[in-house]
C-alpha cells in the first residue's frame, strides 16, 4: 500500500466516525427529549448549538492547517470530539449536553477543514474529484450509521454516545501517523508562503468561482442539516414508522443514495471536467435542482414505498455534489490558501445554513407541523441549484471570474 492509499483510507475512516457521532443526535432525538422533556425548539438547539461553534471554530482550524503539521491538527482534533462525544453521553441535563456538543464541534472543525487539503496534496488535479467523493462518501454513510445506532438504542440512548465515541481515541492515535505531503506537491507550481488572515480574506475576496460554490454549498446544507436532524422523528411521528425501524430505514436509503450520488458525482464530474470547463459544477446545479421535487414528493406522497423511493431519489441528486463542489473550493485557490478556503466556506456555509435550519424547523413544527416544515425545506435545495449555473461560465473563463468584484 503506498501512502497516499494509506492517507485517503485513514482519513476515509475518520470521516466515517465524524459523521457518525454527529448524525447519531438525530437518531437519539425522540428519546432524549422524552427524559428531559424537551420541545422540538430546544431539540433543535442541539444541533444549532454544535454548527455555530463548528463554524467558529472553522477559520482558525483552516489557519493553523496552513501552518502546522496537518497530521497533529488531525489527531488532536480527533482526540477532542470523540471525548466530547462521550460526554454526551455522560450528560446529566440539557446544559450539560448543550456544551458537550459544543466542545465536538471544536474538534470537527479542526478536522474537517484540514483533511481534504492533505487529499488534493496527494492526489494531482484530474483526480480530486474521485478522491474527493471515496472521502465524502463518509457522510451518507456516518449518518446512516448515527441514524441506526441512535434509534436502536431507544430508552437506553446514552449508549449510541458510548459506542460513537470510544473507536475515536483509537483512531486519533493513528492520525498522528498519517502522511504529511508538501503543500501544492501534485500541483504544477509551488505554493508561496502561508499569507494572514487579512492576505486570505483579501485574496479570495473577488474570487467569484469560489463565493459561487459556497453559496450553491450553503443552500443546499441549509434544507439537509435541518433533514437529517428531523426526517427520523418525522418518519416516526407522522408516517407510522415504529420501534426504531425509522432510523432503518432512514439509514437505508442514506447509505445507498449517498454512496451511488456520491460515487457517480465523483466519476462524471471528472469526466465532465476533462470535456469542458466547468462541467463537474453543471452536474451539481442540475442535481440540486433535482432533489427539490423529490424532497416534496417524500411528504406528500402518502404510501411509505413512495416516501422511501422519492428520498432515496432526492438523495442520490443531492450527494452529487460532494465530489465536484468541494474539488472546485480545492482547484479555484492557492494551494497556500486551501486549508483557509476551507475554513472561511465552513463559517459561510454553517452560519448560513445548517446552524440556524434545526432550531427553525422545530419552530415551524411547534407551530404547524413537522411535515410543514420539512415540505418548505426543498426550497433552498432548488435555490442553491440556481445559483450554481452562473458559475459554469465563469468556471470556463477563470480570467474573466477573477476580475469580477
Amino acid at each position: 500500500m503506498n501512502r497516499a492509499t494509506f492517507g485517503l483510507g485513514a482519513l476515509c475512516v475518520i470521516n466515517l466516525l465524524n459523521y457518525t457521532d454527529r448524525f447519531i443526535l438525530a437518531g437519539v432525538m425522540k428519546e432524549m427529549q422524552k427524559t428531559w422533556s424537551l420541545s422540538d425548539t430546544e431539540g433543535g438547539q442541539l444541533a444549532t448549538i454544535f454548527m455555530v461553534v463548528y463554524m467558529c471554530a472553522s477559520p482558525l482550524g483552516g489557519f493553523l492547517g496552513d501552518r502546522m503539521p496537518r497530521r497533529i491538527l488531525i489527531g488532536v482534533s480527533v482526540l477532542v470530539w470523540s471525548a466530547a462525544t462521550v460526554a454526551s453521553g455522560l450528560a446529566g441535563s440539557f446544559r450539560h449536553m448543550l456544551f458537550a456538543r459544543a466542545m465536538t464541534g471544536v474538534g470537527e472543525a479542526g478536522y474537517g477543514t484540514v483533511a481534504p487539503s492533505v487529499i488534493s496534496d496527494l492526489y494531482a488535479r484530474q483526480r480530486r474529484s474521485r478522491m474527493l467523493a471515496y472521502f465524502y462518501t463518509a457522510m451518507p454513510l456516518g449518518a446512516a450509521l448515527g441514524f441506526v445506532i441512535g434509534s436502536k438504542m431507544g430508552a437506553d440512548w446514552r449508549h449510541a454516545f458510548f459506542i460513537g465515541g470510544l473507536p475515536g481515541f483509537v483512531l486519533g492515535v493513528v492520525a498522528f501517523f498519517l502522511p504529511e505531503p508538501k503543500r501544492g506537491a501534485k500541483d504544477d507550481e509551488p505554493p508561496p508562503p502561508p499569507v494572514s488572515i487579512g492576505e486570505g480574506l483579501k485574496a479570495l475576496r473577488s474570487n467569484a468561482r469560489y463565493w459561487l460554490v459556497v453559496a450553491g454549498l450553503t443552500l443546499m446544507t441549509f434544507s439537509i442539516g435541518g433533514l437529517s436532524i428531523w426526517m427520523p422523528k418525522y418518519l416516526a411521528t407522522e408516517r407510522g414508522f415504529a420501534n426504531g425501524d425509522e432510523g432503518l430505514a432512514l439509514g437505508a436509503t442514506t447509505i445507498v443514495g449517498g454512496l451511488v450520488g456520491t460515487l457517480l458525482g465523483g466519476f462524471l464530474g471528472d469526466r465532465l471536467e476533462k470535456r469542458r470547463a466547468g462541467g463537474s459544477i453543471l452536474l451539481s446545479g442540475i442535481g440540486l435542482m433535482s432533489a427539490a421535487p423529490f424532497m416534496v414528493g417524500a411528504v406528500l406522497i402518502e404510501n411509505k414505498t413512495g416516501l422511501l423511493v422519492c428520498l432515496l431519489l432526492a438523495q442520490v441528486c443531492i450527494f452529487l455534489n460532494n465530489g465536484p463542489l468541494n474539488a472546485a473550493i480545492i482547484n479555484v485557490v492557492s494551494p497556500n490558501l486551501r486549508a483557509f478556503a476551507f475554513g472561511l466556506s465552513m463559517l459561510t456555509l454553517h452560519l448560513l445554513g445548517d446552524a440556524a435550519s434545526p432550531t427553525i424547523i422545530g419552530l415551524i413544527s411547534d407551530r404547524s407541523s413537522l411535515g410543514t416544515a420539512i415540505l418548505v425545506n426543498a426550497v433552498p435545495v432548488a435555490l442553491g441549484g440556481l445559483i450554481l449555473m452562473p458559475a459554469v461560465k465563469l468556471f470556463a473563463d477563470p480570467v474573466h471570474a477573477e476580475r469580477r468584484p
